[in-house]
């Protein structure tokens, strides 16, 4: 498993070639939230909110607290 930082690292590279894309090409909705199978988003989401929550997780533990 990746560490924590290694996750936000990963997340942070998501974004920041998201937000490249979107400043040149733009983002329908549509395009974001029901991408065509092969697409730039194609995945996106899931991917990201897996590695958010696994961020969440390792920080509860961490702290000794829950969700």
């Amino acid at each position: 498993m990746a560490s924590k930082q290694e996750m936000i690292k990963e997340m942070l590279e998501m974004q920041k070639k998201f937000s490249a894309y979107e400043q040149a090409n733009g983002v329908d909705p549509e395009e974001y939230f029901t991408p065509k199978a092969g697409s730039e988003f194609d995945g996106y989401r899931a991917k990201y909110q897996e590695l958010a929550n696994k961020v969440v997780d390792l920080a509860h533990e961490e702290a000794g607290s829950q969700r």
